[in-house]
């Protein structure tokens, strides 16, 4: 049975993809061939040319593909990829990234070798060398009040640590959790497409009595090239703020986090009217859309 499952989500980026496996048969092909590491990719229903450049890949014949119907964003694809898994320990992995360093098997070992760790994450790296937030606190009223302002830009709420250290959670970027864990947690909370999935995972990992780790043996360049622009994603962390404060929360922090939502994306979708920003003016529309 191999160690680790290397999980990597495709959506119409098959250039990074490509190069993302790439980077992975540099450093561990000697893994992959004596059944350490398998790597196995879902495509979430690309319908464009992902699955004809990936197939004629020289280690295509190497990695298990899983071609799914439909786009069911991240974590219902990360999900369904993890039923395919047969390693002890899971890595999630974006098709954004690189490897950077031979790492993950020492990454699995700390992880498997300490019972109360249920999930670990690892180094981020920009493509200019620098690093980037790789862990973040968990919000609060107060922690989201902060993130309406700005203040995860200045490391307040997301920062990098520089050696192994417990904290709240880690990036989905590169989310190592382990097997039988993710399966009684029942894996991602499928009711959130994209974003905020990595921080709700960790949390209930804290509720199952699991610490979560930082593990600085490990480093990968994240490109941040994703599957979806600056819109979407701002739509998307509204929705999932808005979910995990109901879901994990009562119903006044609830409450009070959709005003201060609503809140600021009237702010910026006047500002989008008063400068003639198309970009707030539909942003922040959607954003209202399913916030009222």
């Amino acid at each position: 049975m191999a160690q680790l499952s290397l999980i990597i989500l495709n959506y119409k980026t098959p250039e990074l993809t490509i190069s993302c496996i790439h980077s992975i048969f540099e450093h561990y092909s000697t893994d992959i061939q004596d059944g350490k590491i398998e790597v196995i990719l879902v495509d979430n229903a690309s319908h464009d040319e992902s699955i004809p450049l990936i197939k004629k890949q020289v280690w295509f014949s190497k990695i298990q593909l899983v071609e799914n119907k439909e786009n069911y964003g991240f974590s219902k694809g990360s999900n369904i990829g993890a039923v395919y898994a047969k390693g002890s320990t899971i890595l999630f992995l974006n098709s954004d990234t690189q490897m950077q360093s031979n790492g993950l098997l020492q990454m699995s070992k700390f992880l498997q070798s300490h019972e109360n760790i249920g999930i670990v994450g690892g180094r981020l790296q920009n493509e200019d060398g620098t690093y980037q937030p790789s862990v973040g606190v968990f919000y609060t009223l107060p922690r989201v009040f902060l993130l309406l302002l700005g203040a995860e830009r200045f490391g307040k709420l997301r920062y990098n640590p520089t050696h192994e250290e417990r904290v709240d959670w880690v990036s989905g970027a590169m989310i190592m959790i382990k097997k039988n864990l993710f399966e009684k947690m029942k894996g991602f909370d499928e009711k959130l497409f994209m974003y905020m999935e990595d921080m709700e995972l960790c949390y209930r990992a804290k509720l199952a009595g699991k610490s979560v780790y930082f593990y600085s043996g490990c480093t990968i360049k994240h490109l941040s090239h994703g599957s979806s622009n600056r819109s979407f994603a701002i739509v998307q962390i509204y929705k999932g703020l808005l979910y995990f404060f109901k879901k994990h929360t009562n119903f006044v922090e609830y409450s009070i986090v959709k005003v201060l939502l609503i809140l600021k994306a009237l702010i910026l979708l006047c500002a989008g009217f008063l400068f003639g920003k198309k970009i707030l003016q539909q942003t922040y529309s959607k954003a209202l859309g399913i916030l009222i």
